[in-house]
């Protein structure tokens, strides 16, 4: 790990993650999961936030797509919180509302080390391509209580469950790169507590 990368690793019986995260725009971002949509959805967000991000998972895929989503999320999450720690002061707060097509996606991120995740999108098919779209939620949830953040998800509307699912991903890395962007001053200035 350098000061510009942040790296992480974690492997069980079920899942080997490798992730490699860099708070900047302009870095690559190549992701290789072994689940197309995921790539996809991973990649729309790292893009679309700004951060170059790496990652090559594998896991148990003809169990369950499951253990492989949750566990991205969490190694996911804790790059962001190793992030806060390396930065010291980050904006702290993003927002970001982003159409695709039908779906409208709307995204709120409070950096409050307080993990609590709301979300709010009714998928109307109940999959992607052989990914369950359930999934969503479990990513989300890991990456929030590691991440330790506040992060508010909500599709507005749409018919399609694609759009939907990119509308908020879109959204969720844009919020990121504002919530996380350097900001002077020391964390007393993120809170009128003094701290987080």
């Amino acid at each position: 790990m350098t000061e510009n990368i942040l790296s992480l690793s974690r492997r069980t019986k079920e899942t080997s993650i490798r992730l490699a995260l860099r708070g900047e725009p302009g870095c690559p971002v190549k992701i290789d999961t072994g689940v197309p949509f995921f790539d996809h959805m991973l990649t729309a967000a790292a893009f679309h936030g700004g951060f170059g991000l790496e990652i090559e998972a594998r896991g148990d895929l003809e169990v369950d797509y499951h253990h492989l989503v949750e566990d991205t999320g969490l190694v996911l999450g804790e790059a962001f919180h190793q992030l806060l720690e390396t930065r010291g002061a980050v904006a702290r707060f993003g927002h970001s509302v982003i159409p695709m097509d039908d779906a409208l996606g709307e995204a709120v991120v409070d950096v409050a080390e307080r993990p609590y995740l709301v979300l709010e999108a009714d998928f109307p098919q109940d999959r992607c391509g052989s990914f369950p779209m359930e999934l969503v939620r479990e990513f989300f949830l890991a990456f929030t209580n590691r991440a330790r953040i506040n992060l508010h998800l909500l599709c507005r509307h749409g018919g399609n469950s694609h759009h939907m699912a990119e509308a908020l991903f879109k959204a969720f890395g844009r919020a990121l790169g504002a919530a996380y962007a350097p900001r002077p001053g020391g964390r007393d200035g993120m809170s009128t507590k003094g701290d987080l």
